[in-house]
């Protein structure tokens, strides 16, 4: 995966986790039960972190397979993590919760803890 790409997924991710975050505060609020708003937001949060550790290894990016190999954990983290929980969330406005996604959440935890793998193999190599 290339620098630019990296580059590109981490701001539309992070232009996402804000617009989520804000639509969350202000018109989920009234929509959702508390536990969901409770997990859409850790869902909004764990986007934003990972946003950011993408930004740091697009920047630091020179063809390293850790930190490709970190980029692309990190990416998939943040679509099935987040993105489960945000439609598991969702899901739940209508009563007819998505339950099939409680599976999905783990594996994008997973995932980031891998990208973080990768991070850390980079820095001892380093």
């Amino acid at each position: 995966m290339n620098k630019r790409s990296i580059l590109i997924f981490a701001t539309v991710s992070g232009f996402c986790a804000v617009a989520l975050g804000a639509f969350g505060a202000h018109k989920l609020k009234e929509l959702l039960a508390p536990q969901m708003l409770s997990a859409f937001e850790t869902g909004v949060r764990y986007q934003f972190y990972h946003t950011l550790a993408l930004l740091f290894v697009a920047l630091a990016a020179k063809d390293n397979k850790m930190l490709n190999r970190a980029a692309t954990f990190f990416m998939t983290g943040i679509i099935l993590f987040s993105g489960s929980v945000y439609g598991l969330a969702l899901s739940s406005v209508s009563g007819n919760t998505w339950f099939w996604l409680g599976p999905v959440t783990p594996i994008g935890g997973l995932c980031f803890l891998t990208g973080w793998f990768f991070l850390i193999l980079y820095a001892v190599k380093k």
